[in-house]
């Protein structure tokens, strides 16, 4: 199908750009991705991606928009206090973009749910802030064989990194296990800048379409860290762990499981 004269112009600093044009800008519009939290991570990478005609993006979240919130999940305004952030997440992306699907999914992820919820999701982006649900994602995309893109933030560090099915190692083959409890200091305790998230969120989103329209190196077999009080970025080739419990030769994970739950730990 032939782009229409509005999504020309719509798209048209894509569309000249060699890389990407008419051919990868469809497959954009084409793309379903899920967004896994509707804060930090998950605000900046959903407005970018919404702008870039991703024609269908899912958003998970289970939680109210909070004051707090608002210094660093700019997918919502003051207004916003009190709403479900799926449905201001909506507003905001469908006020950029009415021209593609949002689906809103008001609850909790975990085990009993995840697997249904990546289904018909070509590109999963982890948003959470605690350890079970970065291992929950992680195990559920690798069993499903879906490429996704983890990212961390606290203080003024962030990091992220991308698993394709088959070529690289997926988040258990670097951290094997989350942390015991209390181990990590929460977001509440130690803090985060508010721009960590765009800077890193902004990058999953980077992630998404590049994998979508094929093009560039994607964060497989790497872990990107990022140090804004040093401007230091680095990249570090990870191994891929042949007895991983879940992506390893023989796994002794086969479904999707839950870990006590942490609250904003990264």
């Amino acid at each position: 199908m032939a782009l229409s004269n509005e999504q020309l112009e719509r798209y048209s600093r894509h569309i000249i750009l060699s890389e990407v044009g008419a051919k990868g800008q469809k497959k954009i519009l084409d793309s379903k991705v899920l967004i896994i939290g509707a804060g930090g991570l998950g605000a900046p990478a959903a407005l970018y991606l919404a702008a870039a005609g991703v024609g269908t993006i899912g958003i998970a979240d289970a939680d109210e928009v909070d004051l707090s919130n608002l210094q660093r999940q700019v997918i919502h305004t003051t207004p916003d206090v009190g709403k479900a952030k799926v449905l201001s997440a909506q507003e905001t992306m469908n006020a950029i973009n009415p021209q593609i699907t949002v689906n809103t999914y008001r609850q909790f992820v975990d085990a009993s749910n995840i697997m249904d919820l990546i289904a018909d999701y070509d590109f999963i982006l982890d948003g959470t802030d605690n350890f079970p649900a970065k291992f929950l994602i992680n195990d559920a995309c690798v069993l499903a064989k879906k490429p996704f893109s983890h990212a961390g933030i606290i203080r003024f560090k962030g990091q992220l990194m991308t698993y394709v099915p088959d070529k690289g190692p997926c988040y258990r083959c670097v951290f094997r296990e989350p942390p015991p409890p209390d181990a990590v200091p929460t977001c509440r305790q130690a803090g985060v800048i508010g721009a960590m998230g765009g800077v890193i969120g902004s990058l999953q989103a980077m992630e998404a379409i590049k994998y979508i329209i094929g093009k560039g190196d994607l964060l497989t077999g790497y872990l990107l860290t990022y140090d804004a009080l040093k401007m230091d970025f680095r990249k570090v080739k990870l191994p891929k762990v042949s007895n991983c419990a879940v992506c390893g030769d023989s796994p002794s994970i086969l479904k999707p499981f839950d870990y006590e739950q942490a609250v904003c730990k990264v």
